[in-house]
């Protein structure tokens, strides 16, 4: 898997907000139903989210989570961004030191070209990319 299962759960559960109405919300719980993700790890996740910038949290009664921005403003770069998820790292993924064009290790070519494409996804797809309608952005 590219991605890290902390990324994976973000990604559900803004996949989930991204479908509610203006003024809905959802509690972790119903997050968690909705995302099959472990509530108290979600619960994290949703935390970083709210400190991002892209998630509204509210505690209390009529309280959950909300996007905190419309859908088309919040690109998955952003929320990759918000976890320090290292997709973009220049880190050598054969685990080399020092690995570089100058220098390659056998998987380099095939990891910039991965790299690059995954960068491109990630800069390109919003939250309106997770609706079956995305006229509704």
């Amino acid at each position: 898997m590219v991605l890290r299962q902390t990324a994976i759960y973000a990604l559900r559960a803004l996949a989930v907000l991204a479908r509610l109405g203006p003024a809905e919300r959802l509690t972790v719980e119903q997050l968690n139903e909705q995302t099959a993700a472990p509530r108290d790890y979600l619960s994290k996740i949703m935390r970083r989210l709210v400190t991002a910038g892209l998630v509204d949290g509210r505690k209390g009664h009529g309280g959950g989570f909300a996007l905190a921005r419309p859908r088309r403003q919040i690109r998955i770069r952003h929320v990759l961004e918000a976890l320090g998820e290292p997709f973009d790292s220049e880190g050598c993924v054969f685990g080399w030191a020092r690995c570089s064009s100058d220098a390659p290790c056998p998987l380099h070519p095939m990891w910039v070209q991965l790299r690059e494409r995954l960068q491109a996804w990630a800069n390109s797809t919003t939250l309106c990319d997770t609706l079956d309608d995305p006229s509704r952005c």
